[in-house]
């Protein structure tokens, strides 16, 4: 027993100047035992926390998923109830959709139908127009194959340009302002006399243009034929430039100026255009080539110098129409000044009158403010009675309203 604390006391490790014994050696290592004990402890202690928490956890989380997944079994079956519904109103829309397009499509079928029999209709007479326009090209056909053969006869072609010509003249003039067929002072009748105003010389029309020469250049077929075709056709123009110029240009019974009528707008525009020196022929010969554009703006002209000259005629009239219209402005004048003067007089009158009533008034006025047997110093009227003649005074008013008067009764006592 004495052998154990002196073995215990015995140093063991000697450390600079201090020994350590193996008691103390011992307790040290039963201090870092113990310590390393408490620290196992402590780390058993906070991993059973560790798995404890991570149990905990587990256990939310699985609760979590299990709720998640109810969930999740919960709207996937609404969402199949909402797809089943969605399926049957697709279905039902699809259905409805099917039942309208297939109406529309028979009303569209049946309006096509319709239309299309219209459609049939209206070809049908528009054919039925297309005959009767393609028979009336027809008919107007054979009319142009007598117009050539009526241009192609020199008398029925003068026909023709005389009648164009005096359906001009006959609608732009009033009757007897022309003449067909006239004969002048020299034997010679020209197609139409146009009676000028005033006594002025009548004016020529002459209507037969020489469309032989004219038909011949049409038809001639090189340019050596077309060349003695104008040849001819400027030798014909010509001579009946000349013919009119000697016949119808008569002094003091004809105008200056003869018209030389061409019934055609082409001829007369190639005239102009291919004849030049026809032209200035017909001009120093005081002849003037119209169309039947030209001959009905001349037509209209000389109609405004006739209503002119009617308008003329007829001046003496209007101004004596002008003077009777001056008198009675005159008179209508005079009337309405002596009017004045009555109006003038009505209101003189009413001036003065009132005045009168403005006299009347200021006198009421007077009578109305005088004070008849007061109640005065000097007046031996009890004051009872006084009293009672006040109360039975009355107002009495005029119709006008400017007038008043005092009216006082006399006490019956």
């Amino acid at each position: 027993m004495n052998d154990l604390p002196s073995l215990l006391s015995q140093p063991v490790l000697r450390l600079g100047a201090s020994a350590l014994t193996l008691g103390q050696m011992l307790v040290v290592a039963g201090l870092v035992v113990f310590a390393l004990f408490a620290l196992l402890a402590l780390a058993l202690a906070r991993s059973g926390r560790a798995r404890a928490r991570a149990a905990t956890e587990a256990e939310a989380r699985m609760s979590a998923i299990l709720q998640a997944q109810a969930e999740m079994q919960g709207r996937m079956g609404a969402m199949a109830e909402l797809f089943g519904a969605r399926q049957a109103e697709l279905t039902q829309s699809l259905s409805q959709r099917l039942d309208a397009m297939t109406g529309r499509l028979g009303q569209t079928m049946s309006e096509q139908t319709k239309s299309t029999h219209e459609s049939l209709a209206r070809l049908q007479e528009r054919l039925a127009v297309i005959d009767t326009a393609q028979n009336n090209i027809q008919s107007l056909a054979g009319q142009v194959v007598q117009l050539q053969a009526i241009l192609s006869n020199k008398q029925t072609r003068g026909a023709f340009g005389q009648s164009r010509m005096e359906a001009i003249v006959a609608d732009g003039l009033p009757h007897g302002g022309y003449e067909f067929q006239a004969t002048l002072s020299n034997g010679s009748r020209p197609d139409c006399l146009v009676r000028m105003p005033n006594g002025s010389p009548s004016l020529v029309i002459d209507a037969k243009f020489p469309l032989e020469a004219w038909n011949a250049i049409r038809a001639a077929e090189g340019p050596d034929a077309r060349k003695l075709a104008a040849q001819a056709f400027r030798r014909d123009v010509e001579v009946h430039i000349r013919d009119i110029s000697e016949k119808y240009l008569i002094a003091g019974e004809t105008q200056d100026t003869a018209f030389m009528f061409v019934p055609s707008e082409s001829v007369f525009s190639e005239i102009h255009e291919n004849f030049e020196t026809l032209v200035h022929r017909a001009h120093k010969a005081r002849v003037v080539i119209v169309s039947p554009s030209l001959l009905m703006l001349s037509i209209q002209v000389i109609q405004a110098i006739l209503k002119d000259a009617r308008m003329r005629e007829q001046a003496h009239l209007i101004q004596g129409e002008v003077v009777r219209l001056m008198e009675d402005v005159s008179r209508l004048d005079e009337r309405v000044r002596r009017l004045q003067g009555h109006f003038g007089q009505t209101a003189k009158d009413i001036d003065d009158i009132l005045v009168s009533t403005g006299k009347i008034t200021r006198r009421g006025a007077k009578i109305e403010t005088l004070e008849l047997g007061g109640n005065g110093a000097g007046s031996d009227e009890p004051p009872d009675a006084s009293a009672r003649r006040e109360a039975s005074r009355r107002m009495a008013d005029s119709r006008t309203g400017q007038l008043r008067l005092m009216v006082v009764e006399e006490d019956e006592g």
